[in-house]
């Protein structure tokens, strides 16, 4: 009779079932054990009975913004502090403080003394591509922009407002509310002709100041020359005055002597602010463009020449060193003294 007794109690039919390969059941329970221990948090959906597990990124996320917002109390009483020491400073300097959105309010065109009449002409939007486009309304932008930030503001005017123009104008949340006259008329009806100068860098009709009983055109075109000298052509197929800027009298430009239209409508705005037009020039040009005023390019051309002529003196004195530089003094001359 067989023994059905194993070794040392353990019976052969235990033995064998514990050297078998583990299941796949088996497997499945002990990967989910192992990645239970290594599990992403999870975390209340809004939707309130789901739970969604959350990345190791996000985990960080969610500890940055926890930091953020325990530092909240501390970071404001920071920046409180540093507010009252501006304040201090602007009033000890004599600047104005306070609220400075209400005083840009009050510095309206109505109520200017300036009543010097600028027109950005955008009759032009079919010739433009929507990235010019886009580039000639931002322009725009910042001549009101300049503009509202000034004690007297010039009578800025926007015409031939429709269309491609007022489509994109129309992404600048709030621009009905500018202080801008936007017409849908063409400058030619609404300004007496006799009154327009057309403001173009082609002209040969130098601006030597600011009239206030001229209206100044700008051309509200960016086309980067691919229509050169069309704004010049126009001004003389209407007979309307035409001009430029006379950059060329007081700068010098490393570069070329292209102009946007917030830079000629913040040079008028310059001198109408009682400055200078080289002042006016130098302080809307950008520095990347090399500009120069033409009395400091001579000057600065004097003291080169002067630095060659005492360098090619140093080199003669070198070159005959029996010249001595202590004056010789003869003895007729020393019995005079």
């Amino acid at each position: 009779m067989e023994s059905t007794g194993g070794v040392n109690g353990v019976h052969k039919e235990d033995t064998l079932l514990d050297n078998r390969p583990p299941s796949v059941e088996e497997n499945s329970n002990t990967n989910n054990n192992d990645n239970a221990k290594s599990s992403p948090v999870p975390e209340q959906s809004a939707n309130g009975g789901e739970t969604q597990m959350l990345s190791k990124r996000q985990q960080k996320k969610l500890l940055r913004r926890q930091k953020w917002n325990e530092t909240k109390t501390e970071r404001r009483k920071k920046e409180r502090e540093k507010l009252k020491k501006r304040l201090v400073e602007k009033r000890a300097a004599g600047e104005p403080c306070g609220n400075i959105r209400k005083k840009l309010k009050q510095m309206t065109m109505a109520s200017s003394s300036c009543k010097q009449r600028v027109v950005v002409d955008m009759s032009f939007d079919d010739l433009m591509i929507e990235k010019h486009l886009s580039q000639c309304v931002k322009q725009v932008s910042r001549c009101y922009s300049a503009n509202r930030r000034v004690s007297s503001p010039m009578q800025l005017y926007v015409t031939s407002f429709e269309g491609k123009c007022a489509e994109v104008m129309s992404k600048q949340n709030g621009y009905e509310h500018w202080d801008v006259y936007f017409k849908k008329e063409n400058y030619m009806d609404i300004f007496p002709k006799e009154d327009i100068i057309y403001l173009t860098s082609e002209s040969k009709n130098v601006i030597t100041s600011v009239d206030e009983s001229k209206v100044y055109v700008i051309g509200g075109l960016v086309d980067h020359n691919v229509h050169k000298g069309l704004c010049l052509r126009l001004a003389e197929e209407k007979g309307i005055t035409h001009g430029r800027l006379p950059i060329d009298e007081f700068i010098e430009m490393k570069t070329r002597k292209v102009l946007t239209i917030d830079h000629v409508f913040r040079i008028i705005l310059g001198v109408t602010e009682g400055g200078s037009w080289k002042e006016a020039f130098l302080n809307t040009i950008p520095a990347r463009k090399g500009a120069v005023g033409k009395d400091e390019e001579n000057d600065c051309e004097d003291s080169e020449l002067d630095k060659d002529v005492t360098n090619n003196s140093d080199d003669k004195s070198e070159d005959n060193p029996s010249e001595s530089k202590d004056p010789v003094i003869e003895e007729g001359d020393a019995e005079k003294s």
